[in-house]
């Protein structure tokens, strides 16, 4: 049941995934719970490296062929990294939702707070699976 959803990472209510990476970064996608819901993705619109955001601030945005949706900053930090390739392959993100089609990638300003974020358990009974 929980197959789709995998426990090392971390998840918000909004739905996006973060895995803390070794470097200290963290990694920030949506899920694949977000993807189903989209539907087929044709854009992404990414924030750019050296971007400053706020824990829960707009961070870049989604389209489908069915609706526009924001992706938000779980946790406030700056952005180290984007995904190019998910930008000119959009589509990515229905198929890899937590592989190749992640985001972005940010310093963040206080790791811990990732400590407080729901587990792939909580979240699938956030989303009732």
């Amino acid at each position: 049941m929980m197959s789709h959803i995998p426990a090392e990472l971390k998840y918000v209510n909004s739905h996006e995934w973060l895995r803390l990476e070794a470097d200290g970064t963290v990694t920030i996608g949506i899920t694949d719970h977000a993807q189903e819901l989209l539907g087929d993705i044709v854009f992404v619109e990414l924030p750019q490296v050296g971007d400053e955001l706020a824990a829960d601030a707009t961070a870049g945005v989604v389209e489908s062929v069915k609706a526009a949706s924001d992706v938000y900053a779980p946790i406030a930090g700056e952005v180290v990294a984007v995904n190019d390739a998910l930008v000119d392959a959009p589509e990515l993100a229905n198929t890899e939702p937590y592989g190749a089609a992640w985001f972005f990638r940010v310093k963040p300003a206080d790791a811990s707070v990732l400590d407080g974020l729901m587990t792939a358990e909580q979240y699938a009974k956030e989303i009732g699976v």
